[in-house]
């Protein structure tokens, strides 16, 4: 199976599933390198992902989110468009009355990373961040994310 292509398990019941992770690439970048790396790591981690690939919009976003019931969504943005398109995001997301978690990664300056907290991020992960501290931000992103569901 190719790590474009949508990974599920058959796990049904939403107190015994795995935790569900979405990833995308928002905006014009077509560089997924990256995200493809973090959605296999995530994947062999013990983790349901989610990956919606390139060229994804907030509202693809939220509606894929929505759809498949994840517990924390991952934002890869590497076009320097990161603060426009988290903020659709967010506002989008607190319009639906979503609580899911966002990490993103990607090429973001360090005071953006601050300013993309400040709107509600839950963590920023840019380049050179050991992929072991990666699938740790993303359990406890998607932990929480299931307990604002009521799954733990």
């Amino acid at each position: 199976m190719s790590i474009s292509s949508i990974l599920r398990s058959d796990t049904k019941s939403a107190e015994c599933r795995r935790l569900r992770v979405l990833i995308a690439k928002l905006g014009l970048d077509g560089h997924d390198r990256g995200a493809k790396v973090i959605a296999r790591a995530l994947r062999d981690s013990g983790f349901e992902v989610i990956y919606l690939g390139i060229r994804q919009t907030p509202q693809s976003v939220v509606q894929a989110a929505i759809e498949e019931d994840v517990d924390a969504i991952g934002i890869s943005i590497l076009s320097g468009s990161h603060l426009e398109l988290i903020g659709d995001l967010l506002k989008l997301m607190r319009e639906k009355g979503l609580k899911i978690p966002v990490i993103v990664g990607g090429i973001i300056p360090p005071s953006d990373a601050e300013e993309l907290k400040r709107m509600g991020v839950f963590e920023v992960c840019g380049p050179g961040t050991p992929l072991r501290k990666v699938i740790e931000v993303y359990e406890k992103a998607a932990r929480k994310g299931k307990e604002v569901k009521g799954y733990e």
